[in-house]
């Protein structure tokens, strides 16, 4: 396994060819649990996973290892992912479980990331948002933050910034 397949190693599909049919169609709603099923099997045998809590497919947890090199490394991080019954078509929720010190992610875990919001395509995978989770804990965006005071550190005193996201990730994730 490579250094960048050490963040996260996932795989996963997703499936659009029902993306014509109306809206609630039950052949929709159950090829997107069918895909989503898929999916957790895949995930629950790689090294690092996503995958059901539970029974229950709409809700699932996921680990992602700090990216090497990057402020946050050595750290496991915990997120959830919550999926409505409109998935792939919207976006899954996902927040981190850990604490972390990053202008793009606030106290309650909420992620400030594009894919997650307007940007989302229903051609993402899991293992895709997990990756673009990874690459903004290597590249955190400031002129899109959540949390102002951590993205005017990170601007102005950026050692004192990498110093106290070291610090959180050794308190909070290991």
């Amino acid at each position: 396994m490579s250094d960048k397949d050490s963040c996260v190693s996932t795989s996963s599909s997703s499936s659009s060819s029902n993306q014509n049919k109306p809206k609630d169609t039950p052949c929709k709603k159950r090829e997107s649990k069918a895909s989503m099923s898929k999916t957790s099997k895949l995930l629950s045998t790689s090294a690092k996973s996503a995958g059901p809590k539970g029974d229950n497919i709409y809700e699932w947890r996921s680990t992602i290892l700090g990216p090497p090199g990057s402020v946050y490394e050595g750290g496991v991080f915990f997120l959830d992912i919550a999926f409505t019954p409109d998935y792939p078509f919207k976006p899954p929720k996902v927040t981190f479980r850990t604490r972390i010190y990053h202008c793009n992610i606030n106290s309650q875990g909420v992620i400030c990331l594009d894919i997650l919001k307007d940007n989302w395509s229903p051609a993402l995978t899991i293992s895709k948002v997990l990756l673009s989770i990874c690459s903004l804990l290597t590249d955190c965006n400031p002129a899109d933050p959540l949390v102002g005071s951590i993205a005017t550190q990170y601007t102005t005193n950026r050692a004192e910034h990498d110093r106290t996201a070291k610090q959180w990730t050794k308190r909070y994730a290991t």
